[in-house]
């Protein structure tokens, strides 16, 4: 890799002068906007310090720790938003606060989130990212798969992509799995594209609607495709004595399919790749697969040992293997004396370590949330104010409390597991349905689309370095609108047609 150094010249009318201008000089060598980043990082800081030190809050956050935990949440936020520092070093200073200011005094339950089999699955995902695209198979895929689709404009691109997802969720029952299984394809299709405006747009449409978009949302019409679902459907049988099938969970959630065109339209609307195609069209995709020649010995291996993890994913309910260790075993397996002849380097050079680095450190904030009580406490400061409200007007607080909840949080199973009981013991309090109100509400939780953090998946489409987190906010925001709105006005009477009215309470 050929390095190159950035060199300043001080003594031009645009270079800063002083001990400021040091640093501005330095950032704008880096190409970052020197004004964003320093106001980003000194504003994290600030707001970091003042919950810490600053105000008193022991009212409705009554022990330390969750205050701890609370000012680490807001200085992350802010340092993503602004990306004051590089991702992976954020990832590591989390951990970092959460034992320096004792919200999480142990060193190992700290750092614990780079060891759940969440992160190792990530890790995987990332490392077979870097073998398919050392090997040049990511393109050989992605060129197989737009052959197939006889379009190369983004539009098909985008519904076939979606389409492979859906039908990945029948079989792979985690919506990170079919996010990690389908980054490669997505690679491969990045390839094909430029780097002018309308090309750089279009390749963020791709990857966020099929590398977020479609695992999360499209999870949620498959039971066994979303382990937010499972969550709740187990708590119905133990504490309500209400089971819900495989089938009546997909018919119940039918109409959330109504979304996918709308949240289509936004990704058009903000990108505009209407009329965005891989240049040289379908020609230029069958001349780069001859290019390729034929697959050669070792990329079958390759492909057959992937194609091994991604059934072991879809079985883990049967072998009870968790699929960060599958991943772990196949890259044992990949990595066995002469399987193929890539160089390790290469291979090190391609994986995203930066955000594997920000994942576990998030995971990390994520589990000191519920270890601390801070998600408890947050919820309870909700139902004070939805107290005594229409069904409609405490769906609206809930759910956009949730979303301000989820800022802080990467993992939507997490979330909801600690969210879903919470919801349940509210529903009579509120004189509510508790199946279909822990149903909106959590739902609304897989929709948390304004910082890529909140969710695993949309972590490692970020890892692809194609979007920024502004470009990832102006699509999700109204995006998070919609969902509020079809979940209220569409879903909730859905469900009453089908036996669950949320505004009457559930009378055993």
């Amino acid at each position: 890799m050929e390095r190159k150094s950035a060199k300043v010249d001080v003594s031009s009318p645009q270079a800063a002068k002083g001990v400021l201008g040091y640093f501005i000089n330095n950032l704008r060598a880096r190409g970052r906007p020197a004004r964003k980043t320093l106001l980003g990082y000194v504003a994290a800081w600030a707001a970091w310090a003042f919950i810490l030190w600053g105000i008193d809050i022991s009212s409705i956050i009554p022990t330390y720790s969750a205050k701890a935990v609370l000012a680490i949440i807001v200085w992350a936020c802010i340092i993503w938003v602004t990306e004051a520092i590089p991702v992976g070093v954020s990832g590591l200073m989390i951990p970092m606060l959460l034992v320096v200011t004792k919200a999480v005094p142990k060193i190992p339950e700290a750092f614990g989130g780079y060891v759940l089999d969440v992160s190792f699955l990530c890790l995987g995902a990332f490392i077979f990212g870097a073998i398919l695209w050392s090997a040049n198979l990511d393109t050989r895929i992605a060129l197989t798969v737009l052959s197939k689709m006889k379009s190369t404009k983004v539009s098909k691109v985008i519904i076939g992509l979606f389409s492979t997802c859906m039908g990945l969720a029948l079989v792979i029952p985690a919506a990170v799995a079919r996010s990690a299984t389908l980054l490669p394809v997505v690679r491969g299709i990045m390839e094909l594209f430029g780097e002018t405006k309308s090309e750089s747009n279009a390749k963020k449409a791709i990857v966020i609607s099929s590398l977020v978009y479609a695992p999360m949302v499209g999870g949620i019409l498959i039971l066994t495709a979303h382990m937010p679902n499972v969550i709740m459907v187990g708590l119905f049988d133990k504490q309500l004595n209400i089971h819900i099938s495989w089938i009546q969970w997909l018919w119940l959630h039918l109409p959330i399919a109504g979304l996918f065109p709308i949240m289509y339209w936004i990704l058009k609307f903000f990108f505009k790749f209407k009329h965005v195609e891989v240049s040289g069209g379908i020609e230029r995709i069958e001349t780069a697969k001859k290019e390729l020649g034929k697959t050669k010995n070792y990329e079958w291996v390759i492909l057959l040992i992937f194609a091994f993890a991604a059934t072991m994913w879809a079985l883990e309910d049967v072998h009870k293997i968790k699929t960060g260790m599958i991943t772990l075993i196949a890259l044992g397996v990949f990595f066995i004396p002469g399987i193929f002849p890539l160089k390790w380097k290469a291979i090190e050079n391609k994986t995203i370590w930066g955000t594997w680095l920000l994942l576990g450190g998030a995971l990390s904030m994520s589990a000191a949330m519920g270890s601390t009580g801070l998600a408890k406490y947050l919820a309870a400061i909700i139902h004070p104010v939805v107290e005594g409200k229409g069904w409609i007007a405490v769906l609206f607080i809930m759910m956009f409390a949730t979303q301000f909840i989820r800022l802080g949080m990467l993992s939507n199973v997490a979330a909801v597991a600690m969210l879903a009981p919470v919801l349940l013991e509210m529903a009579p309090l509120l004189n509510m349905n508790p199946v279909a109100f822990t149903l909106l509400v959590a739902n609304l939780d897989t929709f948390a689309f304004v910082i890529p953090t909140q969710i695993t998946a949309a972590v490692i489409a970020y890892g692809t370095g194609t979007f920024s987190m502004s470009d990832y906010a102006k699509v999700g925001l109204p995006i998070i609108i919609i969902a509020i709105l079809w979940s209220i006005f569409v879903m909730a009477p859905w469900y009453a047609l089908n036996g669950f009215p949320v505004w009457k309470p559930l009378v055993q």
